[in-house]
């Protein structure tokens, strides 16, 4: 019994070494700077990085001074408030070296040597070369400074506790940065590193587990996104083979999208009008279309077509109740929608997206479509499209049932085939608004 122990005692102590081992350890690959910090040239393109990463979507709260920090990152485990990474040197990143910059990119740690919560997308950063981090802290050492101190996480018991992500990072986080496939093309590549890396697309549109870390690494299958309610669609594969990917869309369709936030095949709404809007339209167009190469060229995936929130599946049985919800359904959208999405559902695309076989209706998931009919669809305003149309908001004007009865019937029309959207559905979507 006592060798018993003793080898179990062992095997406790090699594997929290292990787990230690794997959880704090750094990578060092690129570790020196080799870029000067004043080439008026590196700021302005790490100017333009940090628009392809979004940077300030996140670290700019709402009527804010840009990159001071502070809004919320909302997660299943709590509140997450952005840092403040002006050129502050008390409260900012003033003090910091480009070193620490990249220390934070690479390995996911800040200067102190503090585990970052993944929050922050530094196992998509980790991707990002050395060259471009150099660039970034060089933009970033411009920012004018403003001094607003950082709130702690507000996280709930165990996951207040940061010692408890080093026994994350070692399941779930190895740094290392981007490498070409050398079967692609420098096009596809350049999209597939933008993809993977800057633009973090995965942080959204993977599935997550449990313990929030994406699953089956760049599988962009399509995923709740569970703060916001809203259900960001599969950029894997074809329409048919995975809920809604992109693997059928036209190349230029998809660029479209990305740059202006309206194309022939769609258009952005929810958060991913507000990538588009603050990030997606400042880039250059070959960089747009890289994305776009990249985004066309991903298989499908098992997961995308099935599991509650791909392919929207089989129609309703035919019963009376059925008619009766797709009658009263059906007149609401002669009332209320035919006259911008027309009674064949083609609507007129680009300003008037079609609803045959539009995406946000052959998910499992009708949240996208609930929230755009309770509280209105709004593509961004872009330099390609200054003037969007938008859709107005219906929760003053229908009530839980007809809201229900018309967006269940979009989901049978035209080919589209979805099950049935309940009035209970609706009412818990009805107070929840995009912050």
């Amino acid at each position: 019994m006592k060798r018993f122990f003793i080898g179990a005692l062992l095997l406790l102590v090699v594997a929290l070494g292990v787990t230690a081992w794997l959880g704090l350890r750094e990578d060092t690959t690129d570790a020196t700077a080799n870029s000067p910090s004043s080439s008026a040239d590196l700021v302005a393109r790490g100017a333009y990085l940090a628009r392809a990463g979004n940077c300030m979507g996140c670290h700019t709260t709402r009527g804010g001074a840009e990159y001071a920090g502070g809004r919320a990152i909302q997660t299943p485990f709590g509140a997450i408030p952005s840092p403040n990474i002006t050129s502050d040197r008390d409260t900012g990143i003033g003090s910091w070296t480009a070193d620490d910059f990249w220390r934070a990119l690479h390995n996911g740690k800040s200067k102190d040597g503090k585990l970052l919560y993944p929050a922050f997308p530094y196992p998509n950063y980790s991707r990002v070369t050395r060259a471009d981090s150099d660039a970034m802290y060089a933009y970033f050492r411009t920012v004018a400074p403003v001094r607003q101190e950082n709130r702690e996480p507000e996280l709930r018991f165990p996951f207040n506790h940061r010692i408890l992500l080093v026994g994350w990072r070692a399941l779930y986080f190895r740094p290392g940065v981007h490498v070409d496939e050398p079967q692609q093309n420098a096009e596809w590549n350049r999209g597939a590193y933008l993809v993977q890396g800057l633009g973090h697309c995965s942080a959204c549109h993977a599935p997550r587990n449990f313990l929030g870390a994406t699953t089956g690494g760049e599988n962009l299958s399509g995923a709740m996104i569970p703060m916001l309610n809203w259900y960001a669609a599969s950029l894997s594969g074809s329409s048919g083979e995975s809920g809604a990917g992109l693997g059928d869309w036209e190349v230029q369709h998809i660029v479209d999208l990305l740059k202006t936030g309206i194309s022939a095949r769609g258009a952005a709404s929810g958060p991913m009008a507000e990538v588009v809007r603050g990030s997606l339209q400042y880039l250059d167009e070959k960089d747009v279309r890289a994305m776009a190469v990249y985004l066309k060229s991903l298989p499908g995936s098992e997961q995308g077509g099935r599991g509650g929130q791909g392919e929207a599946g089989a129609p309703p049985r035919s019963t009376p109740e059925v008619q009766k919800i797709l009658g009263i359904g059906a007149q609401l959208y002669e009332k209320h929608c035919v006259e911008c999405h027309k009674a064949s559902g083609e609507g007129e695309p680009p300003g008037y997206p079609a609803l045959a076989g539009n995406r946000s209706l052959i998910l499992a998931s009708p949240v996208n479509a609930i929230r755009a009919v309770l509280h209105g669809g709004y593509p961004p305003s872009t330099q390609g499209n200054p003037q969007p149309y938008g859709m107005p908001p219906f929760s003053a004007l229908l009530n839980d049932e007809e809201i229900a009865a018309v967006v269940s019937y979009v989901r049978n029309s035209w080919g589209n085939q979805g099950a049935l959207v309940s009035g209970g559905q609706v009412n818990n979507l009805r107070a929840v608004t995009l912050d």
